[in-house]
Parts: C-alpha cells; sequence; structure tokens
C-alpha cells in the first residue's frame, strides 16, 4: 500500500471495493466446480456484469466506472485469487476496452466502438490468436476477402477464443493479399449474430479450463464496413492499434498470474503455520529455517511483481509525455509478461514444495493453481519471442537473412 504520506491513493483501494471480501468468496467456492466439469463460469460471469466489472475502465462519463489500468490490473489481480480462469477469461473483454483507452489517450479514436459499445453492454472477446502464427500481431493466416463495400469475408480459424459462450462481438483480423505487392492486415469486429463461422468444441486442456477458449472457425464470416477498424501493412509497425494491443494485454494477462501468485503464497503461509515438524519437536513448519527461507522467497517475487505492474500500467495510462518509452516500449511490455509468469510459476512451486503431500491431490487447491499458471507460458509473447525482442533493443537487429 502507498503511505498516506505520499498523497497518492491505494491502487487497489478500488478493486477492494468492486470486488468485496465476500463477493470474491462466492466467487472462489465456485472456481473448483467450474475446473472439474471444463464449464464455463455463468454465475461468476452474471454477477461480475451486474457488478459493473466489464465497464470498470469505460469513463464515467459514458457509464463506466472509470479506472485507470493501473485499478483495472489490480482488480484483475484480486480476481485471480479466487478463480484464476473467471479472471483470465473476463481479461479479454478488458485487453480490449484498456486498448481502445490507450489509443484514445494518445489521441487515435480508432477503437471508440470498444468504448461505446462496452458502455452499451457489449462483451468483446479475441479471436487473434492463429495456430503456427509466431508472428502474432504481423501477420495472419487467416484471409479477409474484400466484399466491395469497405466490409471483409474472414475464412481461417482463429485458437484460444476465451468467452466462448458469452461474446457478442469478436475483435479478428486477416490478410488481404488482393496486391501480392502489398498484402494488409485488417482489423474488425464480427457480430456474434453474422453468419459464416462456428465455434468448436474442443476445449480440454490441462488448465484454465472455465475459460472456455475454444476455437472459433471463420468461414467467409461478413465484418461491415462500419465495424473495419484498421488497415496495416504486413510487419511490425508501432501503430496506435498495435501499441493499446500489446500494451493491455502484457500488463492484463501477466496481472492475473500475479494473483495465481498471491494466493499460492497465501496458501503456503497457511500450511506451514498448520503443520508441524519432527525435527522441530513439535513446532510448526514456520519455525523452520530452510522453511522460512521459501517463503521469504515467494514473498519477494510477489513483491517485485505489484512494483512493476503498478510501474508500467502507470506508464501506459500517462499517454504520450515524460513516461513515454520510445523505441522500449515492447521491450518493457514483453519483458514484464515474461518474468511476472515464470516468477508465479516459481511462487506456485515453492507453495507446493512447503505445503507438503496433500497439496498433490487433484482436489487440493495448490496443485490446480499449478494447472493455471503453466498456462502462462502459451500467451503472446512468448519467452523466444520477449528474449528476441529484447536482444534486439539492447544489440541491435540482425543482418538481413539470419
Amino acid at each position: 500500500m502507498v503511505p498516506a504520506s505520499a498523497g497518492l491513493k491505494d491502487p487497489g483501494a478500488r478493486a477492494q471495493e468492486l470486488l468485496p471480501d465476500a463477493f470474491l468468496t462466492r466467487i472462489r467456492q465456485r472456481a473448483a466446480e467450474y475446473d472439474r466439469n471444463n464449464s464455463f463460469f455463468t454465475e461468476d460471469f452474471d454477477q461480475l456484469r451486474a457488478a459493473g466489472y466489464l465497464t470498470m475502465q469505460v469513463p464515467s462519463a459514458r457509464g463506466g466506472a472509470g479506472f485507470t489500468l493501473t485499478e483495472v490490473a489490480r482488480a484483475q489481480r484480486r480476481l485471480a485469487t479466487a478463480a484464476p480462469a473467471t479472471a483470465l477469461a473476463v481479461n479479454m473483454h478488458l485487453v480490449w476496452v484498456a486498448a481502445a483507452m490507450a489509443m484514445t489517450e494518445r489521441g487515435d479514436h480508432g477503437l471508440d466502438l470498444v468504448i461505446e459499445g462496452a458502455a452499451a453492454g457489449e462483451v468483446f472477446a479475441f479471436g487473434i490468436s492463429e495456430g503456427g502464427n509466431d508472428s502474432v500481431l504481423f501477420d495472419s493466416r487467416t484471409a479477409a476477402e474484400p466484399d466491395g463495400s469497405g466490409g471483409y469475408r474472414y475464412t481461417g480459424t482463429k485458437i484460444f477464443t476465451s468467452l466462448a459462450p458469452a461474446w457478442t462481438k469478436l475483435g479478428i483480423f486477416g490478410k488481404d493479399a488482393t496486391d501480392p505487392d502489398d498484402p494488409r492486415l485488417v482489423y474488425g469486429f464480427l457480430d456474434r449474430a453474422a453468419a459464416g463461422y462456428r465455434i468448436a468444441d474442443d476445449w480440454d486442456p490441462l488448465g484454465m479450463r472455465a475459460t472456455q477458449s475454444r476455437s472459433t472457425v471463420l468461414t467467409g464470416a461478413h465484418v461491415p464496413a462500419s465495424q473495419i477498424v484498421r488497415d496495416l501493412p504486413v510487419g511490425p509497425n508501432a501503430d496506435p492499434l498495435v501499441f493499446g494491443i500489446f500494451s493491455s494485454f502484457l500488463t492484463l494477462v501477466p496481472s492475473v498470474y500475479a494473483g495465481i501468485a498471491d494466493r499460492a503464497l497465501a496458501l503456503a503461509v497457511q500450511a506451514v503455520g498448520q503443520r508441524s515438524s519432527m525435527k522441530f519437536d513439535g513446532q510448526k513448519l514456520s519455525m523452520d529455517p530452510d522453511i522460512r527461507w521459501k517463503i521469504a522467497d515467494a514473498a519477494m517475487l510477489v513483491d517485485s511483481m505489484t512494483l512493476q505492474l503498478d510501474g508500467l500500467t502507470a506508464d501506459v495510462s500517462a499517454g504520450p509525455g515524460s513516461r513515454e518509452h520510445g523505441a522500449d516500449w515492447f521491450r518493457q511490455l514483453a519483458g514484464l509478461k515474461t518474468r511476472v509468469i515464470a516468477d508465479a510459476r516459481r511462487v506456485v512451486d515453492l507453495g507446493l514444495q512447503v505445503s507438503g503431500g496433500a497439496s498433490y491431490t487433484a482436489s487440493s487447491e495448490l496443485s490446480r493453481l499449478y494447472r493455471d499458471v503453466l498456462a502462462g507460458i502459451y500467451h503472446p509473447s512468448d519467452d523466444e519471442s520477449a528474449h528476441s525482442t529484447v536482444a534486439q533493443a539492447v544489440l541491435g537487429p540482425l543482418p538481413t537473412g539470419q
């Protein structure tokens, strides 16, 4: 918590107001059942939506709560302590809203329809990821065919489409190769009522099961001109839309995993306070120096997550000015996501180590957190991409062809 003497508000205060303890407890009580049944978090979703969770970053003038990105990240972290899969799925809607706000703060209103839609009750989801596409936003395996009136028809398969049972607007992109010398990446929002797509029943993962991140198969799905938001060249670029997506995704996704680490640490502290040690004449394991070292190690990792997430989310929200990172933005964002998720995995691992064999049972909450935290390695930017980004920033680009 920021000291009162600093003249700043605690960035987690509004998150606690939005997610009071009793509300969070009810969400936690349902998490194991959703995981066990591989079912969508319907009750959580309905209650979060009714509480205004999906509009927390929408400006108050448009009916939202006007949260900053830092406050949204803190709320996501808090929600993830109760139900990581619920937090991760809702995250995909919140990322679109955050991307729109990041663009607006930089004078670009290309995603105003997201802010307006969220305020009106639309639920946005990400139809971006594609199997085998390690270029992420800089190329696409999905074909985007012009309809002659400014709209497009999309054909391809999008994977990891969270919120599959609930979204009303799916953000997608594809490649318009009409001009082979100048292929374009076209972004738009598919309405759930549109024809030309199907949601596959193919979600049976190791963890994060309640997200119901099913594949979406596009077979000429039509997006009208009014819902097309960007037309960009293939390849890396710093367009405000690209920045908005990266800056939101790479801060809010690790916030979920930081919440997993928070909960794993709390469970570990609880466990060592209950378990006894024969080696120390029946004293609690919390008195064992080796156990204390592991708990301290986990706590230091959690503390570092807070500093990193609060700092970079504040920089994103600051807009143009002294807190801009210029050419180092992608280095900072990719590094943040990579570090936080790696550290969260380490914290869960330490929690399992000190909690004893009971935590290895399938019904153990720590066991579920262990399965959930592993999903972090599959979110872009992956380790290889992140390290390539940072290496290029520090060492310069490789010669062409390498």
